[in-house]
């Protein structure tokens, strides 16, 4: 059902059409949907599956990857930005446990809606504009998913699962939150519209405890600050005697950059400044 609070009141008859603006492509083959169902499952992930009762669907569009989700997960929470496509899409899955929901993701209330207070898995095809703060979103929610399964853009799923030599603020902050794991390419011929770029499954297990602590992100973001200098340029506020002697200490080339850094390290640099 949509979600009567919302009091959404429109035409039965509508067309539904592609926005461009809200990033829109459908994925219509039916063995990558089933197989992103599964994964969101923890089918070949984990060594045991979690069992979920529900999973929340972000951007559930045409339905196409909620069909799927249905075979598999007794109950669907599917947040829809789309008014149109938020009103028809209960239409298409009439007698099943789907509860469809108008609104913008980045302002649903995620840790107070009633059934996600309970274990939950995440699944979606999202845009590439609202990646990062869809995924900050749910890793910072206190109710975190057990899992999210996400269809982005390929070059964005390899920068999410990059490692020492390739990081970013955006791959370490992903992975002191949870483990990353890429999933199966995606053609773009599979969708319609058909987009500019390929796309790939990107899976995230929530981590129970972040591996570096919040603050030691201030000292990261501004080692990011000229991603292709050297790090020890970009930590200038700093003395260079006192930083060659840390990373001397710790085991860091003078001439490191900051994506050749893990959150272990930054984590010794961190404690060599402050000790």
């Amino acid at each position: 059902m949509v979600c009567p609070s919302l009091g959404i009141g429109i035409k039965d008859k509508m067309a539904l059409q592609n926005k461009k603006t809200l990033g829109q492509n459908w994925l219509k083959d039916r063995i990558i949907l089933d197989e992103i169902a599964e994964l969101a499952r923890g089918d070949g992930i984990s060594d045991s599956i979690v069992e979920t009762p529900v999973c929340l669907e972000i951007g559930p569009g045409l339905g196409t990857l909620t069909s799927s989700l249905l075979r598999i997960f007794p109950e669907v929470v599917a947040v829809e930005y789309d008014e149109k496509l938020a009103y028809n899409l209960p239409k298409s899955f009439p007698g099943k446990n789907l509860e469809v929901i108008h609104a913008d993701f980045l302002k649903f209330d995620l840790e107070n809606y009633p059934a996600l207070k309970k274990s939950y898995v995440v699944a979606g095809n999202i845009p590439y504009y609202i990646t990062s703060p869809i995924i900050q979103k749910l890793l910072e929610a206190k109710n975190k998913p057990v899992r999210i399964v996400l269809l982005v853009q390929k070059e964005v799923a390899e920068r999410i699962a990059a490692g020492k030599g390739n990081h970013t603020v955006l791959s370490l902050s992903v992975q002191n939150k949870a483990k990353v794991t890429l999933g199966p390419v995606v053609s773009r011929e599979l969708f319609t519209p058909v987009p500019k770029v390929d796309s790939q499954v990107i899976i995230l297990e929530s981590l129970e405890n972040q591996i570096i602590p919040d603050d030691v992100f201030t000292l990261i973001k501004r080692g990011f600050s000229a991603p292709r200098k050297k790090l020890i340029k970009n930590l200038g506020q700093v003395s260079k005697d006192d930083l060659l002697k840390i990373f001397e200490q710790i085991g860091i080339s003078r001439d490191a950059r900051p994506a050749d850094l893990d959150l272990e390290d930054w984590q010794k640099i961190y404690d060599g400044l402050t000790a």
